[in-house]
């Protein structure tokens, strides 16, 4: 990426910034300070100030590993799915379970207390919540979110679920500490999770987790719909089995796309 334009009105402090984002690719989602500046050519202060500002935004986290990227810049772009591959890979099972259920499929990630949507197959349906890539709702209260706080303990449960969510709605269950443990030692048992209508009336979905090749859940899958239209009971005797095949396969998958070596061929001048 250029760090310096051909005209006056080129923002040199804004290449930068995205030069310091794209250094973070597959195989290194999280770098030092110092490998940030070695990655980039640029002087440590100047890269500490960057990464210091990228957080305040939202778009960087600091970390026991160093900094990493947030789902939140999804909002730039898909750059952020694609170099994880998850779109790709995941793509054709979540079209199959659509197809299957004739209802909207989704994957999400944690984000703070938040849950973001990184992927989505939809159907042409009324609900009451819109659903687009990079919408983001509290992760408490949805499926795609509890399969992946169930993961974590719970001192790092209390810590996401302090920050305040950034998604400007306001869910129908506020659960007290007690019954919020409860609820994800149920998931946490079981290995999927239920929604229904604590986000917000009408919304009902059940969601499984999906894992890399090491086991670590990465992202949530859910089915969702509208619970005028379908019951719990159907939501489980029949989408379920085919959500947790699906988020199986999708899983499954990613984990031979870890295994393939990613090899940069030279252009042929």
């Amino acid at each position: 990426m250029p760090r310096e334009g051909t005209g006056p009105d080129f923002i040199e402090a804004l290449a930068r910034g995205l030069e310091v984002i794209s250094v973070f690719e597959p195989g290194r989602p999280a770098m030092s300070l110092t490998e940030v500046a070695a990655a980039t050519g640029l002087a440590r202060p100047t890269v500490r100030r960057i990464l210091i500002t990228l957080e305040e935004l939202g778009y960087v986290r600091s970390g026991e590993q160093g900094f990493a990227l947030t789902p939140r810049v999804l909002e730039l772009g898909v750059a952020y799915v694609r170099s994880m591959g998850l779109w790709d890979v995941a793509r054709p099972h979540m079209e199959r379970l659509v197809a299957q259920t004739n209802e909207s499929c989704s994957i999400g990630q944690l984000d703070g207390s938040d849950i973001v949507y990184v992927a989505r197959v939809a159907v042409p349906k009324i609900v009451s919540l819109a659903v687009q890539i990079g919408t983001r709702f509290p992760a408490l209260q949805t499926s795609l979110g509890k399969v992946q706080l169930a993961t974590l303990p719970a001192e790092e449960v209390d810590r996401v679920l302090a920050e305040p969510t950034r998604s400007g709605l306001v869910p129908l269950w506020e659960p007290d500490r007690a019954e919020r443990e409860a609820e994800l030692r149920e998931v946490r048992a079981r290995g999927w999770a239920l929604t229904d209508e604590q986000l917000a009336r009408g919304i009902r979905s059940i969601g499984a987790p999906l894992r890399d090749g090491s086991g670590r859940v990465i992202a949530g899958l859910n089915v969702n719909t509208h619970a005028a239209e379908t019951s719990v009971e159907w939501l489980l005797d029949h989408h379920l089995p085919l959500l947790l095949q699906t988020a199986g396969n999708i899983s499954a998958d990613f984990a031979r796309l870890e295994t393939v070596p990613h090899v940069t061929v030279p252009a042929v001048s």
